[in-house]
């Protein structure tokens, strides 16, 4: 099991709502919900481009501002983490059933170890983040490296995303996913199942999405 963690096992994208506007307000602007939409999923270096160049300041040091964000939302994380609906229900199911475990985060390593204290250290076989890889999702590696590093074939693996990027990524990796929307509704895509919240997940569909995509002749 691969789960992406902001949006999809925890309310955090509402914090990064703050911290982005407050940036935005610190620079003398508003950002927009274009731009705000168009940030969810994303890399911090794309974030920070997307944020400058809607505020029309394209020439604001990107890693000034990353570093802002970064102090910023450690200080909301802080002060606590809810979990999306469902979540640690499905959490706690996945590793009751022995199923080898990984989180697969945008975030970078700093922030992943304040909100590991509410999710569980011991939640996760392995944990993948995005400072820790050469090329963040959308491109496949985060999904590539938590499968290797979990010992098990991509096409043995649902990841659980909330954002066309994260989609985007573990379809490319070649995972089984399921989506299930937070602040961004997410249009029908081919391959992907998608639920309005993941109360409505438990192992037997997790096993049925699998399923479906065996070849012929190949199950379990």
């Amino acid at each position: 099991m691969l789960f992406d963690m902001d949006g999809t096992l925890v309310d955090s994208e509402k914090l990064w709502d703050i911290a982005l506007q407050e940036l935005a307000e610190s620079y003398g602007g508003t950002l927009s919900d274009a731009a705000r939409r168009a940030i969810t999923g994303t890399s911090m270096a794309e974030s920070m481009r997307i944020v400058h160049d809607d505020l029309g300041q394209p020439e604001r040091d990107p890693a000034a501002s990353a570093a802002w964000i970064d102090a910023r939302i450690l200080e909301l994380f802080r002060s606590g983490l809810r979990w999306r609906p469902g979540a640690m229900a499905l959490l706690r199911a996945v590793r009751a059933a022995g199923i080898p475990t990984a989180l697969v985060t945008s975030s970078g390593r700093p922030l992943v170890e304040v909100a590991l204290e509410t999710l569980g250290r011991d939640s996760f076989d392995a944990v993948v983040c995005g400072d820790e890889v050469a090329a963040p999702k959308p491109d496949p590696e985060p999904y590539l490296t938590a499968a290797r590093l979990l010992g098990v074939p991509i096409e043995r693996c649902v990841a659980i995303e909330d954002s066309r990027t994260g989609v985007a990524s573990a379809l490319a990796a070649g995972a089984a996913v399921l989506a299930v929307p937070a602040e961004v509704p997410l249009p029908p895509t081919d391959g992907v199942h998608q639920l309005d919240s993941l109360a409505g997940a438990d192992l037997d569909l997790l096993a049925a999405l699998l399923e479906r995509r065996a070849p012929a002749g190949r199950r379990g």
